[in-house]
């Protein structure tokens, strides 16, 4: 009389977590194939059945299937101190980690492969202790902590208008994309085709620049805009004069800028003295990321200027008008969603991380 096939007996939430494993494309092959072993046991499938289906000993179905019955979902993991002994020695892993934070001579980084060259060790063994210690010394990104002494003052100021704008009232973000190019590429590039991506030569003509004043209303989305040469205090006022004639008089205008020199000069000042209507709110310095009309213009570069070739100033103009026009026709409005304690809460551990790192800030 045969003996009885034993069952293993698995809880729904450690048959999903088997399942996953089996299915997911980042489990490692041995992991996969104990929770593919335990899966088939829990179905009633015989020790050599499993062994044949999985092209493995039936000993080794033996084995993970008792380990999983005494000890669960830990009972797949490999026990301390099993498989192969690392062949790297633990002071030479501990320079790679803290070379990745250093200057080689004459150059600013390591890479994998001058590491490597440094340490007598092969480049994929420094790539694969960095990737363990979550050290990426290859990437970058630029930053930029405000020094404005009334920074909180100020930030609470432009996220109050996000928030809860005044009534009968509009708030307008307020700025001018300066040195919009009108570049003219040198030779007509390929287009878009099966198997192939757009292509533009590296070079290009200079035929000038012009400056984009834009205010940008924060419930509506729409633009009020104009184009200059230059970017004065001169054409500031004619684009807040502009802005005057615009919109209705019965309504306050709250509008958020930058400190911009031309945005504080003095006849702009004795301008807007006249006109109770205008309230100016300055994000804090080093922080233009505050204003949304800046997201605005980094739509305007990737979908208009940065994609084209002008063959003049006049051109890149009309280009840009039908841009802004066509965004006016079908508005889309940004809207303000960081949470403003979080943000701030980040900015002062970056400040407590430049001052452990000796900076001055």
């Amino acid at each position: 009389m045969a003996r009885p096939i034993s069952v293993l007996d698995v809880t729904p939430e450690e048959k999903r977590e088997l399942e996953r494993r089996v299915g997911a494309s980042t489990t490692p092959a041995r992991d996969c194939v104990r929770a593919h072993i335990v899966l088939l046991r829990s179905e009633g499938v015989g020790q050599q059945e499993v062994a044949s289906r999985l092209g493995v000993s039936a000993p080794s179905v033996s084995k993970w299937s008792q380990r999983f019955d005494r000890e669960g979902l830990d009972g797949l993991r490999d026990k301390p101190g099993r498989g192969a002994k690392p062949s790297i020695p633990l002071a030479t892993v501990q320079r790679v980690v803290e070379e990745a934070g250093q200057a080689p001579p004459g150059r600013q980084r390591w890479s994998t492969r001058s590491l490597a060259r440094e340490l007598g060790i092969s480049a994929h063994s420094v790539a694969r202790i960095w990737q363990r210690q979550g050290l990426k010394p290859h990437r970058l990104r630029t930053f930029k902590v405000s020094q404005d002494k009334k920074f909180e003052e100020k930030f609470w100021d432009v996220v109050g208008l996000y928030l809860d704008p005044p009534e009968r009232s509009l708030v307008l973000c307020c700025d001018e994309k300066t040195q919009c190019q009108a570049l003219e590429r040198t030779q007509r590039g390929l287009p878009l085709g099966r198997g192939r991506i757009r292509t533009r030569t590296h070079d290009y003509t200079r035929h000038g620049t012009i400056t984009l004043f834009a205010a940008l209303s924060y419930l509506e989305g729409k633009l009020i805009y104009r184009t200059e040469q230059q970017h004065t205090h001169v054409e500031w006022l004619r684009f807040l004069k502009q802005i005057d004639r615009e919109t209705p008089a019965d309504v306050d205008l709250h509008l958020i800028a930058d400190n911009y020199s031309t945005h504080k000069h003095e006849k702009v000042v004795r301008w807007l003295e006249k006109r109770p209507r205008f309230h100016m709110h300055f994000t804090p310095t080093s922080s233009s990321w505050m204003n949304m009309v800046e997201r605005f213009f980094a739509d305007l570069t990737q979908d208009c200027v940065r994609a084209g070739s002008f063959r003049s100033v006049s051109e890149l103009v009309e280009e840009i008008m039908a841009y802004l026009a066509h965004r006016n026709e079908n508005p889309k409005p940004y809207r303000w969603k960081a949470d403003g304690a979080k943000t701030l809460a980040k900015i002062h551990r970056a400040r407590e991380a430049l001052a452990e790192a000796g900076a001055v800030i």
